[in-house]
């Protein structure tokens, strides 16, 4: 998939009722992004990036414009074909890890197969494959509260990555860890775009990921316009 479009946004707004008025979030975002690209989206807190995010990811729906991912329109799939096809091609890594306390590391990284009705063979081998390439094959059976913020982070990573995802998306995945520890999650995510051709789509202000990006836009006033940092892609 390396190199072909897999992310493509048209004319995407976002707008959200707050009192008597409407509050436009986006306005007119276009954007596009192929496989084995990482881009860095940046700006300043409260400005929308995780709303672009979910609309990427197809966990909100814009006003309007249009998105397509991976093969699909997603404003044309009814809710469940969307629940589908976000689990069969989308990856999510959030900020706060969203693991489920009451489920082992194993049972975690599989979530994805509820969806896509792997078998409980097929998902227990790729939850240890997606496990052995963060680092932590071995803690396969423990819970997530007898883990590490970074190791957390991996396992959220691992069930991002369940099944090789086409398109990873992450909102300020680095943001809650130590510096030596994101730096392993960028290496983690720069390695599986690399290795995958997974198209990558980062909200951050890490400067590591920003560095570590083919190229970075700015969100501003509800519109992407180039930014700095990243290599040319």
């Amino acid at each position: 998939m390396s190199g072909e479009t897999l992310v493509r946004l048209e004319g995407v707004t976002r707008d959200f009722a707050r009192g008597d008025g409407v509050v436009a979030v986006l306005r007119g975002v276009n954007l596009e992004v192929a496989g084995g690209e990482m881009v860095a989206i940046t700006g300043r807190s409260g400005v929308g990036k995780t709303t672009l995010l979910h609309i990427i990811a197809g966990l909100d729906r814009p006003t309007r414009g249009s998105v397509w991912v991976a093969g699909a329109t997603l404003g044309a799939l009814a809710d469940r074909a969307l629940a589908r096809h976000r689990a069969a091609t989308i990856g999510v890594v959030f900020q706060g890890y969203n693991l489920l306390e009451h489920l082992t590391v194993g049972e975690n990284v599989m979530l994805p197969a509820v969806f896509r009705h792997n078998g409980k063979d097929v998902a227990r081998e790729r939850a240890l494959d997606a496990l052995d390439r963060v680092g932590l094959a071995d803690r396969v059976h423990e819970l997530p509260k007898r883990l590490s913020g970074g190791e957390q982070q991996r396992v959220a990573l691992a069930r991002a990555i369940f099944g090789r995802t086409a398109v990873l998306i992450c909102d300020e995945a680095t943001g809650n860890l130590d510096h030596g520890t994101g730096a392993e999650i960028v290496s983690l995510i720069d390695l599986m775009r690399r290795e995958q051709g997974t198209a990558v789509i980062v909200a951050t202000h890490d400067e590591a990921l920003v560095r570590a990006s083919d190229r970075t836009l700015r969100l501003e006033l509800g519109r992407l316009e180039p930014g700095q940092g990243g290599m040319a892609p």
